[in-house]
């Protein structure tokens, strides 16, 4: 209640009108401030003016007909009244007393030693507690809601970074429910170990940790990339320490960083075939256009018309070469249309069928019911996802277990495309150059396939995230939009 008159208001909830009269005049007597006093006798309306917060303090006699003075304490606590509660009984009684402390009330005191002086102390001394713990709970509301509402995971823990307490950022980020968290420490979840060692050092030596870049694993075992930072907190009520952190989620900034990389490496690669293919074009027009002059004067030496042959092979070699290169560099042409996921893998899998077969590929394929519809260019589609499986067959090359997976999902806003293999795996150095023109892992390769790979996908604005992990297999998951 709030009052801008300076009179505080007391309601005494006592079935004994006599008690209310004098407990009321002792309460007059007080000099030291001005108060508005009434008396009510019935248990249910008395809760409801509590409820509604209809005074500043209330004293409550122990027995209330039916129920007690303990009861009525207990369920306007529970109805949120912040309002300080004064038990009164007839002479004292420790275990009471102990129970109206435990059940909420301000004081408890015993009617027969009731005076002025008493009253006052009481009165000012729960006025100020009850002022006290509702500037507390204020504030304790206002971090519990930052607490609740940030976008980032926060969290509590104790001295060995056993969870006490998160929010729900933390449990959305992590995959885990409130209950199952609080049995995890943070070092469990960091995948890395010289993460964890790190981390460690770091606390012991300075207490806190500022933007520390870890990787998270989730209860589904996905990797999350992360910053760090805690530090530790003095708890003075229990004599101990505890920890407080924030984890910012950057999965997703990575995934930018990284194709914006991807990008960059193809438009300076294609900037330097171009280059190449230009510089190289006009000397090999030259040996061209030389090549067929002297054709017409060698026609009839036939030794020599060898060599001529060799050179014009050779110079439609380079000149396919220099196209390749050309192709791979520049943006796809892109020939549109609502196409299905399905059909488009079917016809991939079908070109790349001759080569499962003889090397005994075994072929695992998981549809939707409905087509996953996109917008694509089927053939050049086709032609990423071929390049995709073909790898994959070659990478099982003496392998026991040789099985491709191939998965498309339906999602509300997405259609997602997984190709995994049990192949020998791709290193992590490899992998950040997975997708470089001319890099190839392979003796004869050329490094062109997934380079072309990535330019077609990025050409249907689709999103590509390779994982992989030696001598157990690597996943290409592609994600489309839906129509």
């Amino acid at each position: 209640m709030t009052s801008s008159d300076n009179i505080i208001h007391i309601l005494i909830i006592d079935d004994d009108k006599d008690d209310f009269i004098i407990t009321s005049e002792y309460i007059k007597d007080i000099d030291s401030a001005n108060f508005h006093i009434d008396w009510c006798y019935n248990y249910h309306e008395a809760l409801a003016y509590m409820k509604q917060h209809k005074y500043h303090l209330y004293f409550v006699d122990y027995r209330l007909g039916a129920k007690t003075g303990l009861d009525l304490i207990k369920d306007a606590i529970q109805a949120d009244c912040e309002e300080p509660i004064v038990l009164l009984t007839g002479k004292g009684n420790q275990a009471i007393d102990r129970q109206a402390m435990q059940a909420g009330a301000a004081d408890y005191l015993i009617k027969t030693e009731l005076n002025t002086e008493k009253l006052e102390r009481c009165i000012r001394y729960s006025m100020e507690r009850a002022a006290s713990l509702k500037a507390l709970k204020t504030n304790e509301r206002k971090y519990r809601s930052i607490f609740e509402r940030s976008k980032d995971a926060v969290f509590l823990s104790d001295e060995q970074l056993t969870f006490i307490d998160v929010n729900a950022a933390m449990l959305e980020l992590l995959g885990y429910d409130l209950q199952e968290i609080k049995n995890i420490k943070l070092y469990d979840l960091i995948d890395s170990e010289q993460d964890k060692l790190f981390l460690k050092q770091t606390i012991e030596e300075s207490g806190e940790v500022d933007d520390m870049e870890i990787e998270l694993m989730t209860k589904e075992s996905d990797k999350k990339n992360c910053i760090l930072s805690l530090s530790k907190e003095a708890d003075e009520a229990n004599s101990s320490s505890y920890y407080h952190g924030i984890i910012h989620d950057i999965t997703h900034l990575k995934k930018a960083e990284k194709i914006t990389l991807q990008v960059e490496k193809l438009a300076a690669a294609g900037r330097l075939v171009r280059t190449l293919a230009h510089e190289v074009r006009n000397p090999l027009n030259n040996i061209s256009l030389s090549l067929e002059e002297l054709q017409q004067e060698i026609i009839e030496n036939n030794q020599q018309k060898v060599y001529l042959d060799i050179i014009q092979r050779n110079s439609k070699r380079i000149n396919a070469i220099i196209t390749e290169l050309l192709d791979s560099s520049r943006p796809a042409e892109m020939f549109m249309s609502k196409r299905s996921l399905q059909e488009i893998m079917d016809d991939s899998i079908a070109s790349a069928l001759d080569r499962m077969i003889l090397q005994k590929v075994k072929l695992q394929v998981n549809y939707p019911s409905k087509p996953a519809y996109i917008w694509a260019d089927k053939e050049k589609l086709k032609i990423a996802f071929l390049n995709i499986i073909i790898n994959a067959v070659e990478a099982m090359k003496g392998k026991d277990e040789q099985q491709i997976d191939i998965q498309i999902e339906s999602l509300p806003l997405h259609n997602v495309v997984k190709i995994a293999d049990q192949g020998c795996g791709i290193s992590e150095e490899n992998l950040t150059r997975l997708f470089e023109p001319y890099f190839s892992s392979k003796r004869t390769g050329v490094g062109l396939g997934l380079a072309s790979t990535l330019n077609i996908l990025q050409s249907h604005k689709a999103n590509i995230e390779v994982s992989s992990e030696l001598d157990i297999g690597t996943s290409f998951i592609i994600t489309f939009s839906a129509l």
